[in-house]
């Protein structure tokens, strides 16, 4: 059985937060979005330094981590995990059975799974959806 949501909290706040890899990837989606820390507080439903504490070395709340992670259009969850929280799975991804689909399809996906920079991997996917979107238009 899952530890229940609470519990998990409260282990989660009891154990040393690293703020690196929060500020690595916030700061690579800036640089994407081509954003000001302030317009990207204030875009994500936060106050306008918001940003600034996170990258100051602020473990980000949980909230917090959600309107982040639905501003810039990343799995909620990912932003959760960098913020040192546990999942929610009302945010996990719920994906087509692999023996549903055909052999090529499955080894794209495994392949595009393979790419360890999350901002990569994205932009490879939205790649490939964007061939797809011109296929389908014929």
């Amino acid at each position: 059985m899952d530890i229940p949501i609470a519990k998990s909290r409260l282990q989660s706040r009891q154990t040393p937060y690293d703020p690196e890899p929060f500020k690595e990837r916030l700061l690579e989606l800036l640089k994407q979005r081509n954003e000001t820390y302030r317009e990207a507080s204030l875009n994500s439903g936060l106050d306008h330094q918001a940003i600034r504490r996170i990258l100051g070395g602020r473990r980000p709340a949980m909230h917090i981590c959600i309107l982040l992670a639905d501003h810039f259009g990343v799995n909620h969850n990912e932003f959760l995990q960098l913020g040192g929280w546990p999942t929610l799975k009302a945010f996990d991804l719920h994906t087509a059975s692999a023996e549903k689909l055909p052999t090529e399809a499955v080894e794209v996906a495994l392949d595009v799974a393979r790419i360890p920079d999350p901002g990569t991997r994205k932009q490879v996917a939205e790649a490939i959806r964007t061939l797809l979107a011109k296929y389908f238009e014929r």
